[in-house]
């Protein structure tokens, strides 16, 4: 099994098939694609990955990109007991859960492009100077933090009672504004800090990095 990630290993999407691949206890090699480069428009891997994007995942003859596919792929291929659960066994709590995954994945789009994940992985002195939030940011934010505060259990828990792999995705999305030094409730901070604290996502973190190149 092949996991396909960024060479810079910034993509928030990567991190969540790297964590479910460990969830999973599923042996697989990494292959890092230099996307400043155009690795992923390559003809080799554009065959493979359907969308030309990072992660892509190969399980034997099958490939797959998109990582909320891959996500419920592992589930289903890979399921319980033999394997951990990733997704939750009540069917609202799991509708509910790729709600959030689908909802950080195309909405908030402010919070994407003006707290980029390099802030999140690598150390700020590395990094242009953030700006402080535009006004669509900053709703962006707000609008974040209200589902926070509705979805975060009172003592700071995972979303739906044990963990499941939208915690990693929504912990990512509130690390944008953890990292950044934006308000935060003490609760939503500490719940996005636990969730960072998984070994799986602390792998992920601790892996080596190039040196930060800006976007041309």
């Amino acid at each position: 099994m092949i996991l396909y990630v960024s060479s810079m290993w910034t993509s928030p999407y990567a991190l969540s098939s790297f964590v479910a691949l460990r969830a999973k206890g599923l042996a697989f090699e990494v292959k890092a694609v230099p996307l400043d480069a155009g690795g992923q428009l390559e003809e080799g891997y554009a065959s493979m990955s359907l969308t030309s994007r990072v992660p892509a995942l190969v399980d034997g003859a099958f490939a797959l990109s998109e990582s909320s596919a891959i996500d419920e792929y592992l589930e289903d291929a890979y399921p319980p007991p033999g394997h951990e659960r990733i997704l939750p066994a009540d069917i609202r709590y799991r509708a509910r859960a790729r709600q959030i995954m689908a909802w950080v994945r195309s909405d908030l789009g402010a919070i994407r492009e003006e707290r980029s994940a390099e802030y999140v992985f690598y150390p700020h002195a590395a990094l242009p100077p953030f700006a402080p939030l535009s006004p669509a940011g900053l709703r962006a934010a707000d609008k974040l933090l209200k589902a926070a505060e509705r979805l975060v259990p009172a003592d700071g828990g995972p979303l739906f009672e044990d963990w499941c792999i939208a915690d990693t995705d929504f912990a990512m999305m509130l690390q944008r504004l953890v990292k950044t030094h934006h308000d935060i409730p003490a609760r939503i901070r500490d719940y996005a800090e636990a969730q960072w604290e998984r070994p799986a996502v602390h792998e992920f973190v601790k892996q080596p990095r190039p040196p930060y190149r800006a976007s041309v």
